[in-house]
C-alpha cells in the first residue's frame, strides 16, 4: 500500500511538472516588444546624432577664432592652446557609439535586400560623413572595423591610415550616389530628407565636392578627379537642399543647450571673427551677435542691456585668461568683461536651434575655389557671390528676427567684389563665415586652405609649438581599452599631442 502510494504521489508531481511547462515559453515572451526594428529608424538614429556636442565650442570653433571663453577648468582648450582630453573626447564618443554604429548596422541589415537599396546607399554617404568628421579631427582613426562590435564582434578595432580611409570615402560617395535610384522603393520615414532621392544625390555630389578639395595640397591629381566626378552630378543650390539637423524642445541642440544653461556667461564672440564682420560692414554680424551693454555680471546680461546693432559689438580677444581680461576689458571702456558680444543665444544658439552640417553655401564656395584652380568649369565669381547670397539668406533658417534683407545683402556684394588677385583667400574667407557654428568643418578647411589670415593666440602658457593647434588628441578611453591599435597609429602618425598634422595637412 505505502508503495503503491508512492507511486501515485510521483505521477502526480510528472503530470503537474508537465502541466506548468505548456505555455511557459509564451508566457515568458514579451507579446509587445519589437523583434525587429526597420533599419530606416537605425539610420535616423545616425542621422539626428550627428547634431555635434557642446564642446565643439571650446575646441574646433575656438581654433578657428569665432568664440572664446577668458576661463579655464572644464572649459579649457584652444583659449590657453592647451589639450583637454575630456573636451577633445565627446565628439569622438557621439559620433562611434551611434552615428557610425547605427550606420554600419542599417549596411548590415540592408546589404542583401535589393528592394532597400536606396537605403543601404543613403546609409553609405552618412557613413562617409561622419568618418570625415573623425578623420579630419583625429587623423587616423578606424574604419574598416568600426561600428562592428555587434555584427562581428569587433571591440577593439583597428586604425586605418587617413589616406586609405579617404581613398575609401571617395569610392563610397561615388559608388553610393550613382546607385540611388528614384524608381526603387523610397524611404519616406527617412527623416533627413524624406526619401528624396535627388536631395539625397545632391549630399552625396557635395560631399565628394568637400572631400575632393580637402586633398587639394596632398595629392593636387586625385583632389581633381575627384572634384571633377562630384560637378558632373547636381550639387547643393539652393538652401532646401541643405543638410541639417533640425531640433525641438525634446531634441535640443547641445550647443545652445550649453550656452543657454552652464556656461550662458562664459563663451563670447571672438574678437577676430566680429572685427571682421564689423569691418567690412557684414550685416550677418547683425543676424548673430548681441552684447548686453554695461553688464557688471552674469545675472546683468538680461533682455533690458540686449543690443544687437552691429555698430556697438565688441569681440573679446584672445591671449587673456579670467583675471587678465578684466584689464582688457577696461582698457576698452567696458564695464566688466560680461560687457563683450556674444553669440544670440536667444537666435542663433536657442535651445532649438538648427545645426548645419553640409550646406549650399559651402557647396558653391568649394566649386568657386574648384573653378579658380581650373577644376570646373563656369564662372568662379558667380559661385563665390552666390555662396556668400545662400549663408547670409541661411540666417533666416535659425529664427525670423536674423534675417537679413536682400538690398543689405546686394549691397555687401557690391562693398566686396570678388578679385581674381585674392580669390582663394576671398572664398576660404567666406567660407569660415558659412561654416560658423560648425567646428569641425571650419577647422578643416582652415588647415587645408590656410584661410582666414589669423593672428596667432599668444596666451603664454599654451602647450603647443607651433602657432595653431592642428588636431585633436585621442580619448583616454581609447588609450586605455585599445593601447595597441593607438599605439600602431601614433608610431605611423605622429606623436598624440595637438602639434602633429595630418596627413592630408601638408
Amino acid at each position: 500500500m505505502k508503495k503503491r502510494f508512492h507511486y501515485i504521489f510521483l505521477m502526480l508531481v510528472l503530470l503537474m511538472t508537465v502541466a506548468c511547462d505548456e505555455g511557459f515559453d509564451d508566457l515568458n515572451i514579451n507579446q509587445t516588444a519589437a523583434t525587429s526594428i526597420n533599419p530606416v529608424f537605425s539610420l535616423n538614429n545616425a542621422v539626428i546624432n550627428a547634431s555635434f556636442v557642446s564642446t565643439i565650442v571650446q575646441n574646433e570653433i575656438g581654433i578657428v577664432q569665432q568664440m572664446v571663453s577668458p576661463n579655464s577648468g572644464v572649459l579649457t582648450g584652444a583659449n590657453f592652446n592647451q589639450d583637454n582630453r575630456d573636451g577633445t573626447s565627446q565628439n569622438w564618443i557621439r559620433y562611434y557609439r551611434t552615428v557610425i554604429r547605427f550606420s554600419v548596422d542599417v549596411l548590415e541589415s540592408t546589404k542583401d535586400q535589393p528592394t532597400r537599396s536606396n537605403l543601404y546607399n543613403m546609409a553609405r554617404i552618412w557613413k562617409a560623413h561622419a568618418m570625415m568628421v573623425m578623420t579630419d579631427s583625429y587623423g587616423d582613426v578606424p574604419y574598416t572595423e568600426a561600428g562592428k562590435g555587434y555584427s562581428e564582434q569587433v571591440l577593439l578595432p583597428k586604425y586605418d591610415t587617413q589616406q586609405a580611409i579617404y581613398n575609401d570615402i571617395i569610392k563610397e560617395l561615388t559608388e553610393a550616389t550613382a546607385a540611388l535610384d528614384a524608381a526603387k522603393t523610397v524611404e519616406t520615414a527617412d527623416v533627413l530628407y524624406g526619401g528624396n532621392i535627388a536631395l539625397w544625390k545632391k549630399l552625396g555630389n557635395s560631399l565628394l565636392l568637400r572631400a575632393g578639395m580637402r586633398l587639394s595640397k596632398v595629392d593636387a591629381a586625385l583632389a581633381q578627379s575627384t572634384v571633377q566626378k562630384a560637378v558632373q552630378g547636381a550639387l547643393m543650390e539652393v538652401n532646401a537642399d541643405n543638410c541639417v539637423i533640425r531640433h525641438d524642445a525634446n531634441y535640443t541642440n547641445q550647443v545652445g543647450n550649453m550656452l543657454n544653461a552652464t556656461e550662458a556667461n562664459n563663451f563670447y564672440l571672438a574678437a577676430p571673427f566680429a572685427n571682421h564682420l564689423k569691418n567690412t560692414n557684414d550685416p550677418r554680424l547683425g543676424s548673430i551677435a548681441v552684447r548686453y551693454v554695461g553688464a557688471k555680471s552674469g545675472p546683468e546680461q538680461n533682455a533690458a542691456r540686449a543690443n544687437i546693432d552691429p555698430a556697438v559689438q565688441i569681440g573679446m580677444p584672445f591671449g587673456f585668461d579670467n583675471s587678465g581680461i578684466v584689464g582688457e576689458a577696461a582698457k576698452a571702456g567696458l564695464a566688466s568683461f560680461y560687457d563683450y558680444s556674444q553669440v544670440d543665444r536667444t537666435r542663433m544658439v536657442k535651445n532649438t536651434a538648427p545645426m548645419f552640417l553640409v550646406t549650399a553655401a559651402q557647396t558653391q564656395l568649394l566649386l568657386a575655389e574648384a573653378i579658380q584652380r581650373g577644376w570646373a568649369t563656369g564662372s568662379a565669381e558667380q559661385a563665390y557671390q552666390k555662396g556668400i547670397r545662400l549663408h547670409m539668406e541661411q540666417m533666416a533658417l535659425y529664427d525670423a528676427r536674423s534675417a537679413i534683407a536682400g538690398s543689405a545683402i546686394d549691397a555687401y556684394i557690391a562693398a566686396n567684389p570678388y578679385d581674381a588677385t585674392k580669390a582663394r583667400e576671398q572664398i576660404n574667407t567666406q567660407y569660415w563665415i558659412a561654416s560658423f557654428l560648425n567646428g569641425p568643418e571650419a577647422f578643416a578647411n582652415f588647415r587645408r586652405s590656410g584661410f582666414p589670415v589669423l593672428t596667432p593666440n599668444p596666451f603664454p602658457g599654451k602647450a603647443i609649438k607651433g602657432n595653431f593647434i592642428n588636431r585633436l588628441t585621442y580619448p583616454n578611453s581609447e588609450i586605455s581599452v585599445n593601447k595597441a591599435n593607438v599605439d600602431a597609429a601614433i608610431a605611423r602618425q605622429g606623436a598624440d599631442d595637438l602639434d602633429t598634422k595630418v596627413w592630408w595637412d601638408k
